[in-house]
């Protein structure tokens, strides 16, 4: 059985910093991200491995290695949409929190210009205008008519002022809410589509137990974990991951119970005072990149030309990682892969 998942390149997100003025959301990233997410099918067909009578060991593992290629793409995304979703819905909050104090001056203002209307309608302007006309000078006269006519002008002045800011906050909300909007709509496609990537899950899972049984497919610890500690934060991570060894795969979760690739990093280098997003694409971005050479325990090892998988460096040549559905958090030769770049976090 095979998933049909486009692959997306790699880009670095543009984040908006808490300045007074919301920058325009870049609409090409985002709604290039969400035509990607909206394009993911997962696709359920007979098992591969029907053509084969008796599939050798070697065989099916390969088979669940292959179509577990083609899930994890769609899990990552998953988990990148849901931290856009939550970011976007936490500026739209701001903005409105802002929005509406002002709205209730511009009601306040309003409400003073339609009790001065009411009264002219109601006839008592003709009042202002005799106390005017016996007034008992003409510069008396002239000085109240100045009087009333700042007074109309500034709170037409006041009115058109608060108006003109709520209008520009209100502007800048618009863009926001639309993207929420348009995320929600992808959550909800994705919310969908969460049956069949969990009977997909289960599917290679049966396929898994059919070769081992119970017993999983090797021991989990195979070297001390971890192989040296670095102390300080990195020291920290690397401890916490590897106590996370034997907890179960659970796509997007971090903790503390069950964890999938990237939550597993965010959890461990959460530990350390050092937050991560719940993606491993993501979580490259945000590192600093390290040459092979350089890397020590508590690195972050990431795999694959698209990013979609993720381990922790324990030392002595192993990786801490949550693998895929029916496999428990494990160690691996840092080389069992195709491994794309080396991050540093903190």
């Amino acid at each position: 059985m095979a998933l049909h998942a486009p692959r997306p390149s790699s880009e670095r997100s543009a984040s908006a910093g808490p300045t007074s003025i919301v920058p325009r959301p870049r609409w090409s990233r985002f709604t290039t991200a969400l035509a990607a997410l909206a394009g993911v099918a997962v696709v359920l067909t007979g098992s591969a491995t029907a053509a084969h009578a008796d599939p050798s060991v070697a065989e099916i593992e390969r088979q669940i290695d292959a179509d577990w290629n083609k899930l994890e793409p769609i899990i990552e995304r998953h988990n990148a949409t849901r931290a856009d979703l939550a970011a976007k819905r936490k500026q739209a909050d701001a903005l409105a929190a802002r929005i509406t104090p002002l709205e209730r001056q511009v009601d306040a203002a309003m409400d003073k210009v339609s009790a001065l209307a009411v009264r002219a309608y109601k006839g008592e302007n003709v009042l202002t205008v005799n106390a005017v006309l016996g007034s008992r000078s003409p510069s008396e006269v002239v000085g109240q008519l100045e009087m009333l006519d700042r007074f109309a002008h500034n709170q037409q002045k006041d009115v058109r002022e608060v108006a003109d800011l709520r209008d520009q906050l209100a502007a800048q909300k618009a863009p926001l809410d639309e993207m929420v909007a348009q995320l929600t709509r992808t959550e909800a496609q994705l919310a969908a589509k969460k049956k069949q990537i969990n009977e997909e899950i289960d599917r290679l899972q049966k396929l898994r137990l059919k070769v081992y049984g119970n017993g999983g497919g090797g021991p989990l610890r195979p070297a001390p974990c971890p192989g040296s500690y670095p102390g300080g934060g990195a020291g920290t991570a690397v401890k916490f991951a590897c106590a996370q060894i034997g907890k179960p795969y659970v796509w997007g979760a971090e903790g503390p119970n069950s964890y999938d690739c990237s939550g597993l990093m965010l959890a461990a280098w959460a530990k350390a005072g050092v937050s991560l997003p719940h993606n491993a694409a993501a979580q490259s971005r945000v590192t600093k990149n390290v040459s092979r050479g350089d890397l020590r325990p508590g690195d972050l090892v990431f795999y694959y030309s698209d990013i979609h998988h993720v381990g922790m460096y324990v030392g002595g040549g192993w990786v801490v990682h949550a693998s895929q559905a029916g496999q428990p958090v494990k160690m691996k030769k840092v080389d069992d892969g195709p491994i794309h770049s080396y991050g540093r976090p903190g």
